[in-house]
């Protein structure tokens, strides 16, 4: 194994449905690897098919971690996802193996690189109240009191809205100047991290997306949702966000066809992956890697391994 890479951790980010997961097992198999996801819904038990979760094989050729590492009545924040990830790492490299971390929740990736920022506890009463007030009544709010993270938030996204919202209630501070204040965690390990991000042209990306949802779907991702229901999915309000399975639980309560649903996760997908690749462009001092048509798996880890390994990366 290279020395370089045996020292170092790799990254690995994009927009969903790029190819980030066959990425970073070739990654792993070339170098020794252990792949720990960065992505803030296959932590949950039962969440599968709609988070396109590693399969039993994959992980079988590759050790995975921070998968189904939660339950469906647990929160879980990137506080957690830091603690959990630190663990892993150190585990990873006490075995002598290179720590891959894979995934496409920003917000993870830099809790771990750059550390968590300080932000008060949830205040139960008012995370009620604003739980129970209309959306747009919140979104004028934030408009007012933040523009800036008004501009920015996903406003489609209740959750995200809700806690900027009663951040600024509790402090009296705009949101984004608190998120702007990231501080140096006491778990974040000190790191000289290899950061990739992988692209393809758009209609390739909108075409690979849309044939991912239509093999949910086919795949049973309408009765995975049906069961997720039974163990507490509509109680769990991080979970609920999961493209495919809000807008399956909508179809469920009659309010929409089948057919639409598809074609709305996949509208809802296209608009998710466009907001990742913005965000890592604007937040993520990466290596991006621009994937050529009809490019293997195999051959874009290559090319990141060899960057890794060499003394003229870019």
């Amino acid at each position: 194994m290279n020395s370089v890479a045996a020292a170092s951790s790799i990254f690995l980010a994009g927009p969903t449905a790029v190819g980030k997961s066959a990425v970073a097992l070739a990654i792993a198999e070339q170098l020794g690897g252990e792949v720990i996801s960065v992505d803030s819904m296959q932590v949950y038990r039962g969440l599968d098919i709609g988070t396109a979760k590693p399969n039993a094989a994959e992980r079988q050729r590759v050790p995975h971690h921070l998968i189904d590492v939660a339950e469906l009545t647990e929160a879980f924040d990137a506080a957690k996802f830091v603690e959990l990830a630190t663990r892993a790492q150190a585990e990873v490299r006490g075995r002598g193996r290179v720590p891959i971390y894979c995934g496409g929740t920003g917000l993870y990736f830099k809790a771990f690189l750059e550390g968590l920022g300080v932000a008060p506890p949830s205040d139960d009463k008012l995370r009620a109240d604003l739980e129970a007030a209309p959306l747009t009544d919140l979104l004028r709010e934030l408009e007012q009191r933040d523009p800036v993270t008004f501009a920015r938030i996903d406003r489609q996204n209740p959750r995200r809205v809700i806690r900027a919202v009663e951040v600024i209630r509790l402090t009296g501070k705009p949101f984004s100047e608190q998120r702007a204040e990231w501080n140096s965690a006491s778990l974040r390990p000190p790191l000289t991290p290899f950061f990739f991000c992988l692209a393809r042209p758009a209609p390739a990306l909108h075409a690979r997306i849309n044939a991912r949802v239509d093999e949910m779907f086919a795949r049973g991702l309408v009765a995975e949702t049906q069961r997720l229901l039974e163990l507490g999915l509509a109680q769990n309000k991080t979970a609920m966000q999961a493209i495919g399975y809000r807008q399956v639980v909508e179809f469920l309560r009659g309010e929409r066809s089948l057919p639409e649903t598809m074609e709305l996760v996949k509208a809802r997908t296209r608009q998710y992956a466009k907001r990742q690749g913005t965000w890592f462009r604007n937040h993520a001092a990466a290596h991006w890697i621009d994937w050529a048509a009809g490019a293997a798996a195999v051959a874009v880890a290559e090319e990141i391994v060899a960057r890794v390994a060499g003394p003229g990366q870019k």
